[in-house]
């Protein structure tokens, strides 16, 4: 099995003494969380597996979601009863194997505005609190009068409101933490290197991959194409590569304003059009809102918001809150392109976020697997159900094993993270509280790993401004492939919304040394 070092450069690693020795089980495309799910699950199973990710991990459609870890509730509306049982489901499961990153987030769905009578959305939350198993979210609760509830504060309106549960996740440290879990167990995690073209040959795959070296060729068994908004893309640089499947990507975008009422609960808010949008507490200071649902007919890349979803997402505000809040009030934005499995639904919000899995693998061939939509939410039990694909063909050592498996940082004792981030200041006196609770938050008990000695400021290194310091930025170099002060700042944490735009230069420096 090739050397699963991250120190070791992949062209280094891979001078074999024959060629066998170069031969992956499993060569994964995309570093997104369908991707790194992947490549942990095979990983798992014994399997040799590399991952290519063209850019960072994450950077695209894995780190521009609503961060939620939830089933859908709207998506009852559309029939899809299986995918938001599933999700249901995965919930809590997710929640146990990484409590630093994920924990319980209620919902507060007033009846203002709403375009759908209260008894057919109490029908909706009961089928929700029910579908899929629910054991440790509280059950759905009814605000008789909002503007007798501390959790009407900011709100025009006091209407009758229904308060349900879901989670919140960091979504790009989802992925990191993955794809670290993945490396572990033997996998190889390349960002910044590209499939230039894949051909099948005598029953494997040889595969043309490009980074800062140049070019070079592996081998594989099995290739998984979950490239997401790409993954038609990567079926093109295959000369042989066919799906009847189809992508649809939508464009989804948030906005991040000054806090519009004070508690640690989110709303769901109906809009007179049927679709709804999100308020969520957002690191501390801020609400972020979203999402909108906009059809996206260019080429796959980066996205930004447009003045038509800015107005949307402020009108929303304004229907609602009593702060008010314009364009210049805005303390950032980000989009995604979602790249859906294109169903032939009607509108962009109505389209399915299941997800299909399409094997290619007639009369023998090297077979290729390709991904078409998912949502963060389901992306191990994706993970899993791409692996029952490929197994009859690889023979992995193990049967399915990431049902409750811990993710790094997240064995904590009894998934409590209150008691851990007390003990960690108790601990640590000499270093601010805050800070170490920001640090339990990101990485959990790997916050050992980043502190090492380190009793006081002075022991984390050179400052960068707030309180990022060197240790952080080497451990997330060293340990989770940051490349870039855009990794760091908005990838890999969310300090660059409070931090000077003078540091992301300052990170590109310091980093330098690790490209």
């Amino acid at each position: 099995m090739p050397s699963s070092d991250s120190s070791v450069p992949l062209d280094t690693a891979c001078v074999p003494l024959s060629a066998a020795e170069c031969t992956y089980d499993l060569l994964v495309v995309g570093g997104g969380i369908n991707g790194a799910g992947i490549a942990r699950d095979a990983a798992g199973r014994g399997l040799s597996v590399l991952l290519v990710e063209k850019e960072d991990l994450a950077q695209h459609t894995s780190s521009a979601s609503t961060k939620l870890i939830h089933g859908g509730l709207r998506y009852l509306e559309y029939g899809e009863f299986r995918l938001v049982r599933e999700a249901l489901i995965e919930r809590e499961r997710l929640l146990s194997m990484a409590p630093h990153i994920i924990w319980p987030l209620s919902f507060v769905l007033p009846q203002v505005n709403s375009p759908r009578p209260a008894w057919l959305v109490r029908l909706g939350l009961f089928l929700y609190d029910h579908l899929g198993g629910r054991k440790v979210l509280p059950a759905t609760r009814t605000i008789a009068k909002l503007d007798r509830d501390p959790r009407g504060n900011g709100l025009k309106s006091g209407a009758k409101a229904f308060v349900y549960s879901d989670c919140w996740v960091e979504d790009s440290r989802l992925v990191v933490l993955n794809a670290m879990d993945a490396e572990t167990r033997g996998a190889r995690i390349c960002t910044r290197t590209c499939l230039v073209s894949a051909e099948r040959s005598d029953g494997l795959w040889t595969a043309t991959i490009s980074d800062a070296r140049g070019e070079r060729k592996i081998r594989a068994r099995a290739l998984v194409n979950a490239a997401g908004p790409w993954v038609a893309d990567v079926i093109t640089r295959v000369p042989d590569g066919r799906s009847d499947r189809g992508v649809r990507l939508i464009k989804g975008s948030h906005i991040v304003v000054p806090r519009l009422y004070e508690g640690d609960h989110a709303f769901l808010l109906q809009n007179p059009d049927k679709r709804v949008v999100f308020a969520i507490p957002y690191q501390g200071e801020f609400t972020l809102v979203g999402t909108t649902d906009e059809a996206w007919h260019e080429a796959p890349g980066a996205a930004a918001i447009s003045e038509g979803e800015t107005r949307y997402l402020l009108d929303t505000v304004a229907r609602y809150f009593t702060r008010p809040v314009g364009e210049s009030d805005l303390v950032w934005s980000y989009a995604g392109i979602r790249p859906l499995y294109d169903d032939r639904a009607s509108s962009a919000s109505a389209v399915t976020r299941d997800y299909v899995l399409d094997l290619d693998a007639e009369d023998g061939r090297a077979p290729m697997l390709n991904i078409f939509g998912g949502k963060i939410t389901t992306y191990r039990k994706l993970a899993e159900h791409a692996m029952e694909k490929l197994a009859p063909l690889l023979s992995p050592q193990s049967r399915a094993w990431t049902s409750g498996a811990i993710l790094p940082g997240g064995d904590m004792p009894e998934a409590d993270f209150e008691r851990f981030a007390a003990t960690l200041i108790a601990q640590r006196p000499g270093l601010p509280a805050a800070l170490l609770r920001r640090f339990a938050r990101a990485y959990g008990t790997r916050v050992a790993t980043l502190l090492g000695d380190a009793r006081d400021v002075a022991g984390l290194g050179h400052h960068f401004g707030g309180d990022l310091y060197a240790a952080e930025v080497d451990y997330l170099a060293r340990h989770e492939w940051a490349r870039t002060g855009h990794d760091v700042l908005f990838r890999r944490s969310k300090l660059g919304l409070k931090l000077d735009k003078s540091v992301e230069s300052a990170l590109d420096e310091h980093l330098a040394a690790w490209s």
